[in-house]
């Protein structure tokens, strides 16, 4: 293994531990305390932890484990090895924080502010979590197994189980507990949507200049980045003309931007949003 692909694995493992210990910070601190109970394997373990004598952060690793366990019969490794340290982890920092940090109510006596909170931390650690390859585990495991071995829509399917969750909510403990989680469970997906697009998001470059050569030197050898170019003719004037294609991220784009400007003050720029690139450089390869 080259020096290049250690670094790249080291700091692949770092974001996944750091997103668990996020995903966790939310759950322990704000979803636990407010019983929160807007779906996936933290809800029902509220909801456990409220019916039941055992703690939610001990049915979350009891539910988790027997997850994975299933996970390993009926999927092989299918589901992955960083969905697995993702979801072990998960389960053994919060069990770990129910020791060296109980939480008797409560953080502040705002109860928006924490749902903010329990919103926000679980769905951007979720949105970074899912761009990198991995998962939570917990539903999403079930939603493997119901994929594999039914034709259910998946997607449907994991809403009705959070909604089902959320509704009890309403009776186990009242409607203004149900009511706060229906709202986290409806802005989580947008949550966790708008992260995973922002973390992808790159700028789509369309250059009609007259000499490409300084452009393309600025990309290739500042920015270490590539283009295509190709010829074409104005409508208007029929003049020969030079296209450049490029793709960056938001920091290099400002760059390529102020450097047209400067050196090119009559090309023409389009500079389109996309945060969906595969290919070499970007996502799909190393």
């Amino acid at each position: 293994m080259t020096k290049e692909r250690t670094i790249h694995l080291l700091k692949e493992w770092a974001m996944l531990t750091l997103a668990t210990v996020l995903l966790d910070v939310g759950v322990y601190v704000f979803k636990f305390p407010n019983n929160f109970s807007f779906g996936g394997v933290t809800g029902v373990a509220i909801l456990l932890g409220k019916l039941f004598s055992l703690t939610p952060a001990t049915y979350n690793f009891i539910i988790n484990m027997a997850l994975l366990v299933l996970g390993f019969i009926f999927l092989g490794g299918k589901f992955g090895l960083k969905t697995v340290y993702v979801s072990t982890l998960s389960s053994l920092l919060l069990s770990l924080a129910e020791k060296l940090f109980p939480m008797e109510g409560p953080l502040t006596n705002q109860p928006v502010l924490e749902l903010f909170f329990a919103i926000v931390l679980p769905s951007v650690a979720a949105a970074i979590l899912f761009d990198m390859g991995a998962s939570g585990g917990g539903t999403d495991i079930v939603a493997m197994i119901v994929k594999k071995y039914t034709h259910f829509n998946i997607g449907t399917a994991l809403f009705i189980v959070d909604l089902t969750i959320t509704i009890c909510a309403c009776f186990v403990f009242d409607i203004t507990t149900g009511l706060f989680s229906f709202t986290g469970l409806m802005a989580k997906s947008l949550v966790i949507d708008g992260v995973i697009e922002n973390i992808n998001l790159c700028k789509y470059f369309t250059i009609i200049c007259d000499d490409p050569k300084p452009i393309c030197d600025f990309i290739i050898n500042t920015l270490h980045k590539s283009a295509t170019v190709y010829k074409a003719e104005g409508a208007y004037e029929h003049h020969e003309k030079s296209i450049v294609l490029s793709v960056m991220k938001r920091s290099h784009a400002v760059q390529l931007r102020n450097f047209i400007r400067r050196t090119e003050p009559h090309a023409f720029i389009m500079i389109t949003n996309s945060s969906e690139i595969i290919g070499k450089g970007f996502r799909g390869f190393n």
